[in-house]
C-alpha cells in the first residue's frame, strides 16, 4: 500500500509541475491555450496572473516531493501538501472549471486515502 501512496503521490507532484510549465511558460502559447481554453488577447492579459498560479502549483509539487524524499517520516508532510491539493481542486472546480476535480481534486483524494491506509 506505501508504494501505491507514493507513486500516486509521485504523479500528483509532477501534474503539478506540468501545471508550472503551463502557467508560468506557456500561458500564452498554443498549448497554453488550449489546456486553458482561452483567447490570445485574454491569455496575454492575465499572463501575470498565470505566472503568480503556476509558481504555487510549483510550491506543491516541491512539498509533495518533499514529502516522499522523507520516507515514513514524510506521511505527515504528504498529507498536508495533499491536503491543499484537494482544497485548491475543490475552489478550482467550484469557481473556475468543473474540470478540476477530475484533473486535481479526485487525485488528491485519492491520494489522501491511500497515504492514511498505507
Amino acid at each position: 500500500m506505501v508504494i501505491a501512496a507514493n507513486v500516486v503521490v509521485g504523479v500528483i507532484a509532477l501534474l503539478h509541475v506540468y501545471f508550472l510549465v503551463l502557467e508560468m511558460f506557456l500561458w500564452d502559447k498554443p498549448a497554453g491555450l488550449r489546456a486553458f481554453g482561452q483567447t490570445l488577447e485574454a491569455a496575454q492579459a492575465s499572463k501575470v496572473l498565470a505566472a503568480n498560479q503556476g509558481l504555487y502549483n510549483g510550491f506543491l509539487a516541491a512539498g509533495l516531493v518533499w514529502g516522499l524524499t522523507l520516507g515514513a517520516a514524510g506521511t505527515p508532510v504528504k498529507a498536508f501538501f495533499l491536503g491543499c491539493v484537494l482544497v485548491a481542486g475543490l475552489y478550482g472546480a467550484a469557481t473556475a472549471s468543473r474540470k478540476i476535480l477530475y484533473v486535481q481534486a479526485l487525485p488528491a483524494a485519492l491520494g489522501l486515502a491511500l497515504v492514511f491506509l498505507a
